[in-house]
């Protein structure tokens, strides 16, 4: 990954706002930018320099994973706060960015306290920013977390019987996804059984997989970085008139959601064309989230693909589309994939199949 070249973006950011340095506190962000994947570390961004703020703990990982980037590292019994500060009037910094959406208030009046003569200035979503672009190694990276999710769930879906909980689903999954190369799951399974389907996300329970005869699982594999987004709906009895009904009106809505991605498309717009298929099947108010969001070092990251959002698409962009339909006292419909917005278009990234007579358990 060119690390390198996106400090540099950044410091671009930062002569633009007419700022010396920048102090980024996220450790998701300071990953992004110098290839560390640890955490309890900032980075200090300077016009010609940068710097990680680290400790003992970390020393040989930071050596091995950003051998290009400066470090001052503590020993035990040293505080943050003091290698922040020197740090910063080392690098003569006298008006410096933090980010706001990372730092606590305490931090930033400590700081403030203890470098007088630097101003602060508070910042945010600069690295976001940057990240919801995706280079090849991440979107490759992205792929491989798709398909470690795929081959998790395939085996999961063969070994469902009547008996099996939510939680054993659960359960399976992270097993699975863990068996495939991934680090984990990307975050905690959504595992629904009937009415329960109707949580967008409610957690796994002892619920039997035979006491209806549909579940919903949304989960994603973490293969070491990057996250894949994922939901179906799984047959596990016989598909009534009313699951298929409702099933083909969210799967209408999904592809034709995946078909408005492309360069130039707003996100509110991408929203609905999914939202108006739902709304002309007379769902609308079944429908409460958002049609989808950015994934990559973290689940949820921008952009968001909902009313009101008015970012427009370009290519590198990496988005879930998850329409859904919700009723508390019957059950949910959700279908989730992951898109690549291309130089011409899209690219849908997971393949799992989504047809309802192809979604049965076992």
């Amino acid at each position: 990954m060119n690390h390198a070249g996106r400090r540099d973006k950044l410091r671009k950011q930062l002569k633009r706002e007419g700022l010396d340095a920048l102090l980024v506190t996220n450790f998701l962000n300071v990953t992004y930018l110098t290839g560390f994947t640890g955490d309890d570390s900032y980075l200090l961004v300077t016009p010609t320099d940068a710097i990680i703020i680290s400790d003992l703990r970390y020393d040989t990982q930071l050596h091995d994973e950003c051998p290009d980037v400066e470090l001052c590292i503590r020993g035990p019994g040293t505080k943050m706060l003091d290698f922040v500060v020197k740090t910063v009037e080392k690098a003569g910094a006298r008006r410096m960015g933090f980010e706001a959406d990372s730092m606590t208030v305490g931090l930033r009046d400590a700081v403030a306290d203890a470098l007088p003569k630097v101003e602060l200035a508070a910042t945010s979503g600069w690295v976001e920013e940057l990240r919801m672009i995706k280079d090849k190694d991440e979107i490759n990276r992205t792929r491989v977390a798709c398909d470690q999710a795929r081959r998790a769930f395939e085996v999961v879906r063969a070994g469902i019987t009547p008996e099996t909980t939510e939680n054993q689903i659960a359960a399976d999954l992270e097993y699975q996804v863990r068996r495939f190369g991934g680090k984990g799951l990307s975050f905690t399974p959504i595992v629904g059984v009937g009415y329960r389907a109707a949580l967008p996300h409610g957690m796994a329970t002892d619920r039997k997989i035979g006491e209806a005869d549909f579940v919903l699982i949304d989960w994603g594999a973490n293969e070491g970085l990057y996250m894949s987004d994922l939901t179906r709906v799984l047959a596990t009895g016989k598909i009534s008139p009313k699951l298929r009904k409702l099933y083909n009106i969210v799967l209408k809505a999904q592809l034709a959601g995946i078909a408005a991605i492309k360069p130039g498309a707003t996100c509110e717009a991408v929203d609905a064309a999914a939202r108006s298929v739902i709304e002309k099947a007379g769902h609308g108010k079944a429908f409460g989230h958002g049609l989808g969001h950015g994934t990559g070092l973290e689940i949820h990251e921008a952009p968001r693909l909902a009313k009101g959002q008015k970012t427009e698409l370009k290519p590198g962009m990496i988005v879930t589309v998850e329409p859904g339909i919700y009723f508390p006292e019957w059950g949910g419909i959700r279908i989730e994939d992951d898109i690549l917005v291309t130089r011409d278009g899209h690219e849908v990234l997971s393949s799992v199949p989504k047809e309802l007579d192809e979604s049965v358990a076992g």
